[in-house]
């Protein structure tokens, strides 16, 4: 028996429901939201599993499956992870009662950073950030001002896009140079060393948008 065909609107209305290709998400369950609270609120207070366990009294198994959503833990169990984190115990239910994360920088505004691997003339302003989900997206407005230097040297995980706003640069990715001016794309794997390696035109402005897994400890 054929499948019944969508009228017009139906059409319509599915192709407005996304401008991507990605797929639908699925709603976190209260389990789930609960767990990736409180494992960032651990890495916030730079705790390992082992020690948040200890200071609640639980076992770092216990931990560990809450923290993946696996449990529904008692209210008591969550009392002490609260207390072991120095939080309310509604802080813990943070991600769930939010709908979506979401930031928000106005311009000018970005919080200028010092990044793993940063060298002299190359300034980095965080453009915002998610606290939750699987992905962590790191987006950057890059400066690199008359002092700036080349480095080719810069290797991470993930993968980035640089989209450049202003002046010329010769950007390296493993063997390949590729030079770029204003509204010139490069996309590439983070994991071959990467970076500046001729400064044509200087200062220049792009921005670099980093994505990678959320480290699961």
């Amino acid at each position: 028996m054929a499948a019944p065909r969508k009228s017009r609107t139906e059409k319509a209305t599915a192709d407005l429901t996304t401008g991507s290709s990605a797929g639908p998400v699925r709603e976190l369950t209260l389990e789930e939201s609960l767990g990736a609270q409180i494992r960032l609120l651990r890495r916030r207070a730079e705790l390992t599993g082992a020690d948040l366990a200890s200071s609640a009294g639980i076992s770092l198994g216990m931990l560990s499956k809450i923290e993946n959503g696996q449990i529904s833990p008692s209210l008591s169990t969550l009392q002490s992870v609260g207390r072991a984190l120095n939080v309310p115990l509604s802080q813990l239910f943070a991600t769930f009662e939010e709908q979506r994360d979401c930031s928000f920088v106005k311009a000018g505004k970005g919080v200028v950073i010092e990044r793993r691997g940063t060298k002299a003339g190359h300034e980095y302003q965080l453009l915002g950030h998610l606290l939750g989900g699987s992905t962590v997206v790191e987006p950057y407005l890059i400066t690199l001002h008359e002092d700036a230097r080349p480095y080719t040297s810069f290797r991470h995980q993930g993968v980035e896009i640089i989209y450049m706003l202003s002046g010329r640069v010769l950007y390296r990715h493993g063997n390949e140079s590729y030079e770029m001016g204003p509204g010139d794309t490069l996309l590439f794997d983070c994991q071959a060393p990467h970076g500046p390696e001729l400064l044509i035109e200087k200062p220049m402005n792009y921005l670099s948008i980093i994505v990678y897994p959320r480290q699961e400890d």
